[in-house]
């Protein structure tokens, strides 16, 4: 009792100082270290093995729709990042600079990839010629540099890892069906597989993606009140094609410039799922990604039939495709308890001998703590409904933290108002101009997320200066 008490001492409490709990959650479970690099980390197994769980759904939708995965170099030319002036600008303050090969100075700097449009533009104008030549569909799994000022764990590192899809179209309506598609695709992952409920929306016109003609984002709330940017999907237009020379024959024989998108996600997810669902005993993860759905514990190992009792249940849940553990080592029950609720483990299965002699075996949910008696006869099924139920509990929680956090505002009075009890999304109209934009949020400290898709008329005037409103605008402090 002593040690599980020890352990989860170990957590700072989440309403206590929220940043170290979540820092504390990053390092007590395991999922990463830090690293002699300044603002880089080490994902350790446990950690990477919910990015390759993420990695293996993505990558199955993905291919379902027809996307091919390609790699492209690590470093850009200096020549070549600069070909789209809007793009480069906008990463300028982020790129770092290879200058040297070895002992020798190179004769043009090399931009070690913050993202890779330049580099698929490039490969684009080599291979499209005639329109029998697209849609390309690309993707590429990798890590990117950004030179950020301030980091943090998943949520903000100088090296991180990612997918970027990179698309090439014959219209201009492809393109803009295809941005949807991928911001739907994220959307429909997030909340089914990641339980984590999101407010698809449009960047506005100082919040877009460098280079693109329009940008789509998923945002969430976090437990904290604050904004995550989840995902996100980019309409390109002509513009990098324009740029880039790339041009193809169509069916009219005339020579055109292909319409491009660019979509893509990042392991700040991870981060996401620990500050939509983590509490103060640790990690709550969804089944769909937990590196271990279920973990068995013996209870009274050392008497006779539990060690077999739990290993053929250990035999049975994996056949069923379940991703099982059992922990059949000399640490008490409790340690046990506290060592996988830390770990975020979805469900926990006791089995002792009196369980044994009733033919069954007890369940305990992470994200509610609740216990359920379960009989062996047809145990798979039933741990299988249990894991969409688990799932389905996290999602209404979740959501239920999100639409008790979401305040509908008419003015800046307001705004202070409804957050001066603690953070959380703002829902007001906007007039379009980027002068109140800037203007909330220095006067209220939340800046603009996104124009939701699904708009809602709260008022005929903007929330700032009271002229007359064009857009419903979702505000929050924002990771």
């Amino acid at each position: 009792m002593a040690q599980e008490k020890k352990l989860v001492e170990q957590i700072t409490a989440m309403d206590e100082d929220f940043a170290k709990w979540y820092t504390d959650i990053c390092k007590k479970a395991d999922l990463i270290d830090y690293s002699s690099v300044k603002g880089c980390m080490v994902i350790r197994p446990y950690g990477y093995a919910i990015w390759e769980n993420i990695q293996k759904i993505l990558d199955t939708r993905f291919k379902e729709l027809g996307h091919e995965n390609v790699y492209m170099p690590m470093f850009i030319p200096e020549s070549l990042l600069n070909k789209e002036k809007d793009h480069v600008a906008g990463f300028a303050p982020e790129v770092a600079w290879v200058t040297m090969g070895g002992s020798e100075q190179l004769t043009e700097r090399l931009c070690v990839r913050p993202t890779s449009e330049t580099l698929f533009c490039e490969h684009y104008a080599n291979i499209i010629k005639s329109y029998r030549d697209l849609p390309k569909l690309y993707n590429q799994w990798c890590s990117v540099v950004r030179w950020e000022k301030t980091t943090r764990p998943f949520l903000r590192s100088r090296e991180f890892l990612w997918q970027e899809g990179h698309t090439m179209h014959a219209t201009a309506e492809e393109a803009r069906a295809e941005t949807v598609q991928m911001l739907n695709v994220y959307a429909d992952f997030h909340e089914k597989d990641l339980a984590i409920p999101v407010i698809k929306g449009a960047k506005t016109p100082s919040d877009k993606f460098a280079g693109a003609e329009d940008t789509y984002a998923i945002e969430a709330l976090m437990h904290d009140g604050k904004a995550l940017q989840a995902a996100t999907s980019h309409y390109f237009g002509d513009g990098f094609a324009r740029a880039f020379d790339i041009t193809y024959t169509d069916k009219d024989n005339k020579l055109v410039h292909p319409f491009q998108t660019s979509w893509g996600c990042t392991t700040r997810m991870i981060g996401g799922i620990i500050m939509t669902h983590g509490d103060d005993r640790g990690l709550v993860l969804p089944p769909a990604v937990a590196p271990i759905q279920v973990v068995i514990v013996p209870v009274a190992a050392h008497k006779e039939g539990v060690p077999e009792a739990a290993a053929a249940l250990h035999e049975t849940l994996k056949n069923a495709g379940i991703r099982v553990k059992t922990d059949d080592s000399n640490e008490s029950p409790g340690w046990k308890f506290a060592e996988y609720e830390m770990k975020g483990v979805p469900l926990r299965l006791e089995i002792g001998p009196r369980d044994i002699a009733a033919g069954q075996c007890v369940a305990v949910t992470r994200h509610n703590g609740e216990k359920t008696v379960l009989p062996l006869d047809g145990i798979a099924d039933a741990v299988q409904d249990l894991l969409v139920a688990v799932r389905d509990g996290m999602y209404e929680k979740a959501l239920a933290n999100r639409e008790r956090r979401t305040f509908v505002c008419h003015n800046l009075d307001e705004v202070r108002s409804a957050l001066s009890n603690g953070d959380g999304f703002i829902k007001g109209m906007w007039c379009g101009d980027e002068a109140c934009e800037d203007k909330i949020k220095a006067e209220t400290g939340v800046g603009s997320r996104c124009m939701p898709l699904e708009q809602e008329h709260l008022g005929d005037t903007c929330i700032c200066c009271g002229k007359p409103a064009k857009h419903m605008v979702l505000f929050a402090k924002a990771y």
